[in-house]
């Protein structure tokens, strides 16, 4: 490209000053140079007509002077090889940590996270998780990283995380911020969890979880009412209707984009009434649990694992930490599972850098780091449609469920998620919204078309069905071997 560009200078050069010097040039054999040599003139330096975009414009009489040609960039024109390494390093940008086993981004200030009510009211918040947190300004920190963290696990494509709005104390929230800088997609709205116009800005009727803590310490003179406020919040949400939201999907599918990126297209029919809204809900004392339910006819002395807020997941209680503690120290096999569902998965690596205090660290995409997405990841598959809808008929069986899914889509199934009066409507649409978790049922457990079903899935699906046909491949020609 710049032999021909300099020719081309050259020839017009030569047109334009009849008693230019005729002597070889540095460039070419036998042609005259417009670059200057010992031979020429003092003070000759190259010229050329008008660039436009790097490309000389022969519209132009006007010249301007240019550098020796010695001094010249050297224009190269990229070949595939070239071209390729372009765009690897476009990918090698920094988007998980230095492990690879999160997403990551750079560090942001919090004022550039922090929405007003106005601003969340407009922005269409949907699929998204709520964080409600009771706090005051001095109150212990409780470590936000380690609710976001999991959600941002590398072994989630980046679409597929969910939006974080964290409800409550700003001036609590600027504490833990610095364990949260690194991790994309949060928001914060400052206000109170008690507030029905900032619940209702955050969407809260469209949000996958609502998740209500409490950061506040327990008095010394009556610990049973440390939940108070975290029960109230959930009541009050509960006790909420909301317009329904079916017409957003006609009125706002034009394609726009909200102030968070997502298209204002709404993915689901937000709930009518806020008994309807999947919560969750921090106890410090498990017999406060009674006070959550309205409609739960349990005796109030009975256990916690027992009571219809824990088996329907509405409800968790710091001592099921305990229990956790106590299965890893007997099984450490359990550890692994545990990890996966609570952490998202961890390295060693990893687990030294947080333990030093030092926080997330970006890295970029090697090879290394990027084979740490390819872990098992906890997913929800429903039995209505999809790859798994055969079992959804009557009289399937759980075992042959865990058999199919295990052979043929290398996922491993964990437990069911039932509505609770699902056997008394046989599996059909239930008034009741509730449901419990079952785990590992027995082979002969029957199956309805309304289950959810929680399993351990490969990070990409398809991959493994191609590895599964090669080892099936690879096993019958070995078996087709041994019987010649």
């Amino acid at each position: 490209m710049l032999m021909n560009t300099l020719k081309a200078l050259q020839n017009k050069d030569g047109k334009n000053s009849p008693t230019q010097s005729k002597k070889p040039g540095r460039l070419g054999s036998g042609g005259a140079s417009p670059v200057s040599t010992p031979g020429h003139r003092k003070g000759r330096d190259l010229r050329s007509p008008k660039m436009v975009d790097g490309i000389p414009s022969s519209r132009s009489n006007s010249h301007a002077a240019l550098p020796p040609v010695d001094k010249l960039p050297l224009v190269v024109p990229l070949g595939v090889d070239a071209m390729n390494s372009v765009v690897e390093v476009e990918q090698q940008q920094k988007r998980f940590d230095s492990t690879g086993m999160f997403h990551w981004c750079p560090d942001r200030s919090i004022e550039e996270c922090i929405l007003d009510r106005n601003q969340a009211a407009m922005t269409v918040l949907n699929g998204h998780v709520v964080v409600c947190l009771f706090a005051e300004p001095e109150s212990p920190l409780i470590g936000l990283r380690n609710l976001v963290m999991p959600l941002r696990a590398s072994n989630f494509h980046y679409h597929e995380l969910k939006h974080v709005v964290i409800l409550g104390n700003l001036d609590y929230i600027k504490r833990e911020w610095r364990n949260l800088h690194n991790l994309p997609k949060i928001s914060i709205l400052e206000g109170s969890p008690l507030s029905r116009a900032d619940l209702r800005a955050v969407n809260v009727n469209l949000c996958d979880m609502c998740t209500i803590l409490s950061a506040k310490v327990a008095g010394i003179e009556d610990p049973t009412l440390a939940d108070k406020e975290a029960i109230l919040a959930s009541l009050n949400i509960k006790a909420m209707h909301f317009d329904d939201t079916l017409g957003l999907l006609q009125s706002q599918s034009d394609g726009r984009d909200s102030q968070l990126g997502s298209p204002l297209v709404m993915q689901r029919k937000g709930s009518v009434y806020g008994a309807n809204v999947p919560m969750i809900t921090e106890l410090i004392n498990d017999s406060n649990v009674q006070f959550l339910d309205q409609d739960d006819d349990d005796d109030p002395d009975t256990e916690l694992y027992l009571t219809q807020p824990f088996a329907c997941g509405t409800a968790f209680a710091v001592s099921v930490l305990d229990s956790i503690m106590s299965t890893t120290y007997f099984n450490d096999n359990a550890l692994t599972l545990i990890r996966t569902l609570i952490t998202g998965g961890a390295t060693p690596e990893l687990e030294l850098i947080l333990a030093e205090g030092a926080g997330l660290r970006g890295g970029y995409s090697t090879p290394e780091t990027l084979a740490n997405r390819d872990r098992p990841r906890v997913a929800q598959i429903g039995l209505f449609e999809g790859p798994l809808a055969q079992f959804g008929k009557t009289g399937s069986k759980y075992g042959d469920l865990f058999v199919y899914s295990l052979k043929n889509l290398g996922m491993l199934c964990i437990g069911l998620y039932r509505f609770r009066d699902a056997h008394e409507n046989q599996g059909q649409a239930s008034v009741c919204t509730k449901r419990f978790v079952i785990t590992n049922p027995a082979n002969d457990f029957s199956l309805y078309p309304t289950d959810l079903l929680f399993v351990l899935q490969q990070f990409d699906p398809k991959a493994g069905n191609e590895n599964r046909n090669r080892q099936k491949t690879r096993w019958s020609a070995v078996s087709r071997e041994a019987e010649a």
